[in-house]
């Protein structure tokens, strides 16, 4: 009392101190007196009407961990201990900084396999994702208390009573390792069990209070100074609850460094080993049986990093795993939860270090050599099963028909089927089927026809590029004219480049035939068989362009009569017909020059379906262009317009 005065007295008057000191005293005799008052009242009388509400004097203030209740200020040696730096999350940076940050950490070993992987998959060091810093408060253990904790001083105690007393209090263990109830006193319970807490307190408060209830729980709990040693990253003392376990210290730490082991994990006490810890038995069963619970003063240390392969390729997990001398390669896909759903279960590849200077690469034998052991840095790849065809003679076909067949659908057809086992599995082709206009698709060829399309297309931009380029412009005029060339050039390629190939192969049947060409089938192939058309299309340079009625005795000729004839732009010389096979037949095959009566072409015979085009000649040149090139020549020259004169005559 005489302190807290002179406390006062030193931080205002002397009038104002002498003020406060009677206030305070006053009021804390009165506080005293009526206590004293109704613990005697109790005593006497047990069966008095109505709760008793009990209110401590006054409610501890949370103190830091350490700290001595009752004491204005923790000791210097009673102080939270300093925290040791901690790894920052990777996942508060960008990711620029991210990933500069993960390769710096990475091991040369994990740098190895990152090279051999690749950088679009990412191959982690297994069990590094538990241990990353998490965001949250420090030194926070698991929020289920188990019953065999030991009270200690400087834990938070949760006192409720109801019925005949009512009270609601937060008490914190002191030095002492007691804790004080209002009108009960002083209760000792350092050093007891979580579980037997509420029994220990139910006995003290009953000597004082009848017909009650009480219920006790642990609040804010006393944090401890424990040390990360050996092989982590950021070694030193940290601040960690008093329910933290061997986890949670190593999550404090960030975890082993890039030369820390996962499964060689001790704790010390009092220089005694306590615990040896295995990661990988938490991570891979579930087993926590050697993660302690830490005390004050408490050592873990990390080792040595043992030998390190990784698993890569057809796993559910890949990684980089750290084994025990002992185990096996059956051990390391357990570790990978085993093989994914296309993986090869019949071999691994082994890429060993050791023999970098010959076979570097060896293929294992599954089941027959899941026993063999791997040596430290040893890369396992499992393999695809659907990464390869099979040989075609192996594969069943799932092919599609369409158009005129009894069944159309899509058919599972055992290897060496032809179409013409296709047809028959649809069950034939109806009567009004065209077989010469059947369109006969395979994705191997368009895929095929897709690379050679593009490399076309780009000759064809080159090409154009050195016109544009050689070509130079007199006047004005042909300056415009030649920004409009290139233009036009730029469109027709983007018109081309929308075209896609579809894989049609061409089926070289007869005009009126009844079967199909016993061609063998690929998987993915698709069969349209259409009905016979009556029609005859006719495009291009014409004067009336479109599809006309098919005539048996009918030429390419009487068609183009049909449409008008061509124009007097159209390049006649290129005139083709497509057939409805997909084969294509030209003029400049069956004769040069325009079409007459005496060529081939003229008189080749219409069949259903055809389509014929006559293309525009794009190479033809006005008068007035030759003109103006040839009057920029001679005036030149200075021979004038008498030259240019007798050009033209």
């Amino acid at each position: 009392m005489t302190q807290t005065f002179a406390k006062v007295k030193r931080g205002a008057s002397t009038h104002l101190a002498c003020h406060l000191m009677a206030s305070l005293a006053f009021g804390l005799l009165a506080s005293m007196t009526s206590l004293s008052s109704r613990a005697a009242e109790t005593n006497s009388n047990d069966s008095q009407v109505g709760p008793v509400r009990l209110v401590a004097p006054s409610q501890t203030p949370a103190r830091p961990a350490g700290s001595d209740p009752g004491s204005e200020a923790p000791r210097e040696s009673q102080r939270e201990p300093q925290r040791g730096p901690q790894r920052e999350s990777l996942r508060a940076l960008d990711p620029s900084e991210r990933d500069a940050r993960r390769i710096l950490e990475m091991s040369e070993f994990e740098r190895y396999v990152q090279r051999a992987v690749g950088e679009d998959v990412e191959v982690p060091r297994f069990g590094m994702e538990l241990l990353s810093p998490r965001v949250g408060t420090p030194g926070e253990g698991s929020s289920q208390i188990p019953g065999d904790y030991v009270v200690s001083v400087g834990d938070e105690l949760l006192v409720n009573l109801w019925g005949a007393v009512e009270a609601d209090l937060r008490l914190t263990v002191d030095r002492n390792g007691r804790i004080t109830i209002p009108r009960v006193g002083p209760v000792m319970v350092a050093g007891l069990r979580y579980g037997d807490l509420n029994t220990a307190i139910d006995q003290r408060v009953s000597q004082v209070f009848k017909n009650y209830r009480l219920s006790t729980s642990l609040g804010r709990l006393r944090s401890i100074r424990v040390y990360v040693t050996g092989f982590t990253l950021k070694p030193g003392a940290y601040a960690v609850s008093s329910l933290s376990t061997i986890v949670n210290a190593l999550i404090q730490a960030g975890g082993p460094s890039a030369a820390g082991s996962l499964r060689q994990i001790e704790l010390r006490r009092g220089g005694k080993l306590v615990s040896q810890f295995d990661l990988y038995d938490l991570l891979l069963r579930g087993d926590k049986t050697a993660d302690r619970v830490l005390q004050s003063e408490d050592v873990v240390h990390i080792g040595p990093v043992g030998q390190q392969v990784a698993l890569i390729g057809s796993v559910n997990r890949p990684g980089i795993f750290e084994l025990k001398p002992s185990e096996t390669i059956d051990d390391l896909l357990r570790m990978g939860a085993g093989f994914n759903a296309v993986a090869d279960r019949s071999r691994l590849a082994v890429e060993s270090l050791d023999t970098r200077n010959d076979a570097r690469i060896t293929e294992l034998t599954l089941p027959q050599q899941l026993r063999a052991t791997l040596k430290s840095g040893d890369l396992v790849r499992a393999f695809n099963a659907t990464a390869a065809l099979l040989p075609q003679h192996r594969q069943n076909k799932r092919v599609r028909i369409e158009g005129e067949v009894q069944r159309p659908g899509e058919y599972i057809l055992p290897p060496g089927s032809s179409l013409t086992d296709a047809v028959n599995a649809a069950g034939g082709l109806t009567p009004g089927a065209f077989v010469y206009g059947a369109e006969f698709n395979r994705e191997s060829v368009r895929v095929t026809q897709q690379t050679q399309y593009e490399r076309a297309l780009r000759d064809l931009e080159t090409e154009f590029a050195r016109v544009q380029v050689s070509q130079k412009a007199l006047t004005a005029d042909e300056a415009n004219a030649q920004g409009a060339r290139v233009q036009s050039s730029n469109r027709l390629i983007d018109r081309l480049r929308a075209v896609k190939p579809t894989g049609r192969i061409v089926l070289q049947t007869a005009p009126n035939a009844a079967r199909l060409p016993d061609l063998m089938v690929e998987d993915g192939d698709r069969l349209t068989v259409p009905a016979r058309p009556t029609t005859v299309g006719v495009f291009g340079s014409v004067f009336n362009g479109g599809s006309f009625v098919f005539r048996p005795d009918a030429s390419i000729e009487d068609m183009l009569r049909l449409a008008g004839g061509p124009t007097r732009g159209a390049d006649t010389s290129s005139t083709f017909v497509i057939r409805a096979n997909g084969s294509v037949v030209s003029a400049k095959q069956q004769s040069s020059g325009w079409i007459s009566m005496g060529s081939g072409f003229s008189t080749l015979a219409a069949l259903p379906g055809d389509t014929v085009f006559v293309p525009e000649d794009l190479t033809r040149t006005s008068f007035s262009q030759e003109a103006k090139e040839w009057t920029q020549i001679l005036y030149q020259f200075g021979l004038g317009a008498a030259a240019l004169k007798t050009l033209k005559n």
